[in-house]
């Protein structure tokens, strides 16, 4: 029989994990001719969390759980499951059931039929504020004329993932993590299914809006060069102005003697282009910083309890 591992990332989700495991129980059950284990990665959450999943693991023993040192972020926590799995077939999902587990069936029937990954995509944004839906979808349309990975607007970290792929997403040792291009960059043949969107059934949302433009960035950053090009091209481009600035002051104080008239425009030319100079030193600042924290080589989670009883050491720290 193969055999499906289940990985889900939780951060505060008490009241979202009975239903969630109910949900995925009666799936399963369905599913009888695959085995499978549900891993929760308790990404050091403040609440219950971590009991719960204990109580849930008493009467149910498919559940195995790693809990983090401190929150890593979601980005760690899918690549714990995926390193502590072990199952023919990998699936990532959401505890708030937002990503419907009863698309299993269909995403293994694909995945039986030749291809290596099953992803998720959200047809509507309905729930959401109508602010950080317009800019999810000016995000997908910049990341995708500048990165030369495609990623698809309004694709879910839920997909069903062959061996062979999460073997090339491990591979992929960066600290800075971007998934959704992970996922684009190690290629593999992908299908995928639309649903319509689900809201949480219980707690709030981790992401605000200022996470999910941190977030933005980090996937810029990670999957193209193209602000440096542009940093570099403005910054000739300035100079080329500059430069004809110039001559046309000195013609002018030659021709006409008043070297004095005009400085307002100047001044504000002058605040316009350092202006420019600063926010290309912060481009070039956040591609510098991700530089720095990778060359730190630090461990991407770190592992402070797990449910299994023997864990091999180098699994501890990665």
């Amino acid at each position: 029989m193969k055999k499906i591992s289940i990985i889900v990332s939780c951060y505060n989700e008490e009241e979202s994990l009975p239903l969630f495991h109910k949900e995925v129980s009666k799936v399963m059950k369905e599913l009888s001719s695959y085995e499978y284990e549900l891993i929760f990665v308790n990404d050091g959450s403040s609440d219950k969390t971590l009991e719960v999943i204990k109580e849930l693991k008493v009467n149910d023993p498919m559940i195995r759980y790693i809990s983090f040192s401190r929150n890593f972020g979601k980005e760690a926590a899918m690549l714990a499951g995926l390193d502590f799995s072990t199952g023919d077939y990998v699936t990532l999902m959401d505890a708030d059931l937002q990503d419907p587990p009863k698309l299993l069936p269909e995403m293994l029937n694909y995945i039986e039929n030749g291809y290596d990954c099953v992803g998720t995509r959200r047809v509507t944004r309905k729930g959401e504020p109508p602010i950080r839906s317009f800019f999810a979808r000016c995000f997908y349309k910049i990341i995708n004329k500048i990165s030369k990975v495609e990623m698809v607007d309004g694709a879910r970290d839920y997909r069903l993932m062959t061996r062979k792929m999460v073997n090339a997403i491990i591979s992929c040792r960066e600290y800075n993590r971007y998934s959704k291009g992970l996922w684009s960059f190690v290629g593999f043949k992908t299908k995928w299914i639309e649903f319509e969107n689900v809201e949480r059934v219980a707690g709030e949302t981790k992401w605000s809006f200022w996470k999910l433009f941190k977030y933005a960035i980090e996937g810029i950053v990670a999957f193209s060069t193209l602000p440096l090009t542009m940093a570099s091209l403005l910054g000739i481009l300035f100079c080329f102005i500059a430069f004809l600035m110039i001559i046309v002051i000195i013609a002018k104080t030659i021709m006409w003697g008043d070297p004095v008239s005009g400085w307002p425009s100047l001044a504000c030319i002058i605040i316009f282009v350092s202006g420019v100079q600063l926010f290309f030193m912060g481009i070039f600042g956040e591609y510098l910083s991700k530089t720095y924290l990778e060359t730190k080589k630090r461990p991407i989670y770190i592992v402070k309890e797990t449910s299994d009883d023997k864990v091999n050491e180098e699994k501890k720290l990665l």
